[in-house]
């Protein structure tokens, strides 16, 4: 792709939204018929599962890594350029903001990247609880909780200005990043297999993971030849969310990278579940399930934007660069998920798969 030539017509702005509609195009899809779910998979691992939401959540994070860390060894991204990588991070942030999401998560019935997917295939319990995380983001970020988010986050933050590489404080050579993802790869497939996973999953739960690489590769070539600073990201939903909904709310917003990833996943997702026939409008069954998931959505926007990200973007796109607050995230969300499981498995509530 001439990238030039395409700012060169149409201007940076709308470069940097066509790039977030082309990766949440992808994503979007991708997750509606893979079903790609960080809750799902938590759920079956904390009852000692590894079925099948396991296998797919392992494909599409050992993709992003491949393909991530193959980009970077051809010199088509640079990690050390990426937003995440480029500013402090919060190891308080990551630890508490991770269990937060984690917890909100189960509550909510999907994290805020499947909500945005479910509420694009009809959803409507989604598309509350995802106007819920996103007015919780923007809370978080810009409003009145921005003050807790920041003394939470300033706590314990990472030395040197920057985030910290894991593999470089680790002391281990740039291969081992595509190797690691490689491996992580191949225990996927043994659980596809295992589980009796078709290939249609296998490629759609990789799309997830390429995606986020389109995203990563995107945005660094558009950092290479804008004039203004480019932030380098890929897909994420919390930044996003919260950023989507101001640019419809103030006239004076410009369009983003983040802008265009939004509207490219519920199209994206909307389209495959009207192509798949599992497009069907649903709602909420009872009022414990109403509060539990309102619930949810917000521990999910205070906590996604004080561990840097949500599921997909400190899980999946802050992890395939190896930015370790990104790891350290993803892992608590994992633990709060699992714990927030086991205590719901004592005192259930009705609720509908």
């Amino acid at each position: 792709m001439d990238i030039l030539g395409l700012v060169e017509r149409i201007g940076e702005a709308p470069s940097a939204a066509l790039f977030g509609m082309i990766t949440g195009l992808i994503f979007g899809i991708s997750a509606q018929r893979s079903h790609f779910c960080l809750r799902a998979a938590t759920i079956e691992f904390a009852h000692g599962q590894l079925g099948k939401k396991v296998a797919v959540w392992f494909l599409t994070f050992s993709t992003a890594v491949v393909w991530v860390q193959g980009a970077q060894m051809l010199g088509l991204f640079r990690a050390a350029d990426a937003r995440i990588m480029a500013v402090p991070g919060s190891w308080s942030g990551a630890i508490i903001g991770g269990l937060m999401f984690g917890v909100g998560m189960i509550l909510a019935r999907g994290c805020s990247g499947r909500l945005l997917v479910m509420a694009s295939s009809g959803n409507l319990r989604s598309v509350v609880a995802g106007l819920i995380f996103a007015v919780t983001a923007q809370m978080s970020l810009h409003g009145i909780l921005s003050p807790y988010r920041d003394k939470l986050a300033a706590l314990w933050v990472t030395p040197g200005g920057e985030n910290v590489h894991l593999l470089k404080a680790l002391h281990l050579p740039e291969q081992t990043g595509l190797l690691l993802g490689l491996a992580i790869a191949a225990l996927a497939l043994y659980l596809a297999i295992k589980n009796q996973i078709g290939p249609r999953i296998w490629i759609f739960a990789s799309g997830v993971g390429f995606a986020v690489a389109v995203g990563w590769v995107l945005t660094w070539s558009l950092a290479q030849v804008a004039f203004d600073p480019v932030p380098v990201s890929s897909a994420t939903f919390s930044g996003p969310s919260a950023n989507t909904l101001m640019f419809f709310l103030d006239r004076n917003a410009v369009l983003e990278f983040d802008v265009g990833l939004i509207p490219g996943v519920v199209i994206g997702a909307f389209l495959a579940s009207l192509w798949s026939g599992e497009f069907k409008w649903q709602s909420f069954d009872s009022v414990p399930v109403m509060r539990r998931s309102m619930i949810g959505a917000v521990l999910m926007g205070f906590g996604a934007m004080l561990a840097g990200g949500c599921a997909i973007g400190a899980g999946v796109t802050g992890g395939s660069v190896f930015a370790a607050t990104a790891w350290l995230a993803l892992f608590c969300m994992w633990i709060g998920g699992m714990a927030t499981t086991y205590i719901l498995d004592q005192m259930p509530l009705p609720e509908t798969a």
